[in-house]
């Protein structure tokens, strides 16, 4: 068991650290949110092959709940659940169907939590991402005409679990664990539009609310109450920075240089971004006229030719607990996404803002994560028995390549590459791992035997036998770091096995760039049975500098390439 503690409690961490049973004490934070043609732009139509054990996936969604009336969770055509679900309905203001199969809420600590204490959402997130991995078609789906289409989910016949463990205040951990161990339980589920018109426009500065004392040092960033209510009424207003929408303003400018702006954002009003070169040249022209005005057009909806880049806001490797596994493992999209919505909220969820939609875009690793969901959920609908590593393998090796001109950081940007769901249901080999395998990865990193055995009841989860290093881990990539610049060299152990036809010869092919030298032995592998598994060992030798060497290996039939980053670097 682990046990989650609301409270500091010295004396009761005292007495229960060591107990028998127990893993861990720790305090339960919060977590906070990491906030539909996506599916197309990875090469996923919406008219790709269906097995038909699809509908008896269940999809776990542990987020802020979802809206229940949406029509991506309508279960027009569907059986009844999978014979395998245990999980029940329990919100009494939330109706589940045969699409949406159950719906539970947590708050554990018994805290006061901003939202409804249901499994209904009102924050707008976990619909959203529901939608992303398992909604049903939904035709002419748009945000007030924005990425107009059919939004839908990378597996529509899988059934959803609803976990509420999230609301819009964060996420507490004792609630995410309960939640994971009641998953687990339930039977396993796979975890108003801005038209142009012409407004008088003023700078924030010139408009300060004296009335409470403020001047225009604070007036000019817009800072709530601020600015004189009278004075800016119906104007434009100019602002050095955004802290909502001001009060009887008709639109706001903010200016000044933010940066990486690579996402779209939704205001309440209309809403624009300037750079303070810009921004100054609008305050020049407002100090050289009686009378100026303004206009802030409709949005418009723009081709990014720059695609297959990963997003500013998407963390980058190295994984700073065990840097010689490579992270992240493969990019999905995330960026500006097109999915259901809440209707127990708005738009943006600022004051002031009532536009209520069926469908929003919003950007965050939050909306990779569920096509990621998906795309695990779309392979093992074809392979039911496969584990999570071999699925994790099938989507790692069989990855859209990404560019390092594009993407500075590389691998640590975009890990294996960019995730093909219909090419990872046909890997050809997997690089797969069990219990055992990860149990022995972690004595080799030095946890304590008696917490594995806990976890395992294996008292011999960690002998000398069954100790192996970071780079033994059956991993589908091969992560080298160095402390100090200089010439490193290191082996990896590897197993594949067979997922494809039963006789298959596969040759290994390597890439590798000068400073870095790459030995597979053997180089080429046989086999005769699907199921059959092949050992090789990896041999790395680098001269590592300032600058990361990126490589590959690709074993290759003719027909699959199943292909594993190769990156040296000092950390």
């Amino acid at each position: 068991m682990s046990l989650q503690t609301p409270m500091r409690l010295p004396k009761r961490y005292l007495q229960t650290q060591g107990t028998e049973g127990v893993v861990s004490v720790f305090l339960s934070q919060r977590k906070e949110l990491h906030t539909t043609r996506s599916w197309d732009f990875i090469g996923f139509p919406q008219d790709v092959e269906r097995a038909p054990i699809e509908s008896d996936v269940i999809v776990g969604m542990l987020d802020t709940g979802v809206w229940p009336e949406s029509d991506s969770f309508k279960d027009d055509g569907f059986g009844p659940p999978p014979a395998k679900w245990k999980g029940s309905c329990d919100s009494t203001n939330f109706t589940c169907n045969n699409k949406l199969i159950g719906a539970r809420y947590y708050n554990i600590e018994n805290r006061p939590r901003d939202g409804e204490l249901s499994a209904r959402d009102t924050d707008g997130h976990g619909t959203h991402t529901a939608s992303i991995v398992a909604g049903r078609a939904v035709n002419n789906a748009s945000l007030f005409g924005f990425a107009k289409g059919v939004a839908r989910g990378g597996v529509p016949s899988a059934r959803i679990a609803v976990y509420k463990t999230c609301f819009s205040d964060g996420c507490q951990d004792a609630d995410i664990l309960a939640a994971f161990d009641d998953a687990i339980a339930d039977g396993g589920p796979t975890i108003n539009t801005f038209n142009g018109v012409i407004h008088s426009i003023v700078d924030g500065a010139s408009v300060p609310n004296k009335k409470k004392g403020f001047t225009s040092t604070l007036s000019r960033f817009c800072v709530p109450d601020s600015l004189d209510r009278v004075l800016v009424q119906d104007k434009i207003i100019v602002c050095e920075g955004y802290y909502g929408p001001p009060s009887g303003a008709s639109g706001v400018v903010i200016k000044g240089d933010f940066g990486y702006q690579d996402e779209a954002d939704a205001f309440p009003i209309p809403t624009t971004y300037l750079s303070n070169k810009d921004g100054n040249a609008i305050l020049s022209y407002i100090n050289s006229t009686k009378t100026p005005s303004a206009s802030i057009l409709k949005s418009d909806e723009l081709v990014n030719k720059a695609a297959l880049t990963v997003a500013s806001f998407s963390s980058r490797g190295p994984n700073h607990i065990t840097p010689d596994v490579l992270k992240p493992d493969l990019t999905a999209p995330g960026l500006e996404i097109l999915a259901a919505w809440s209707q127990g909220t708005t738009v943006t969820g600022e004051e002031g803002d009532t536009r209520v939609v069926p469908f929003n875009i919003i950007s965050g690793t939050s909306m990779s994560c569920p096509h990621a969901s998906g795309a695990a959920a779309y392979v093992k609908s074809f392979h039911p028995t496969w584990s999570p590593a071999a699925i994790k393998s099938a989507l790692m090796t069989t990855t859209k390549p990404m560019s390092p001109t594009k993407n500075p950081d590389a691998e640590f940007a975009y890990g294996s590459g960019q995730i093909n769901p219909l090419k990872a249901v046909d890997p050809g080999l997997v690089y797969d791992a069990g219990e055992q395998d990860f149990v022995s990865f972690l004595c080799g990193q030095g946890y304590r035997a008696t917490s594995l055995h806990i976890i395992t009841g294996d008292s011999s989860a960690c002998s000398a036998t069954v100790n192996s290093t970071v780079w033994d881990l059956n991993y589908p990539s091969f992560a080298l770091s160095a402390k100090q610049s200089g010439s490193i060299s290191q082996t990896f152990n590897r197993t594949v096995t067979n997922v494809g036809a039963a006789e298959s010869s596969y040759q290994a092919d390597v890439v590798a760039p000068p400073g870095m030298v790459v030995k597979v032995n053997p180089s080429s592998l046989a086999f005769k049975a699907t199921g059959e598994k092949q050992s090789f060992v990896v041999t790395v030798d680098a001269t590592i500098g300032l600058k990361a060497l990126s490589g590959s290996l690709v074993w290759s039939d003719g027909v699959h390439h199943v292909t594993s980053p190769i990156i040296a670097f000092l950390y």
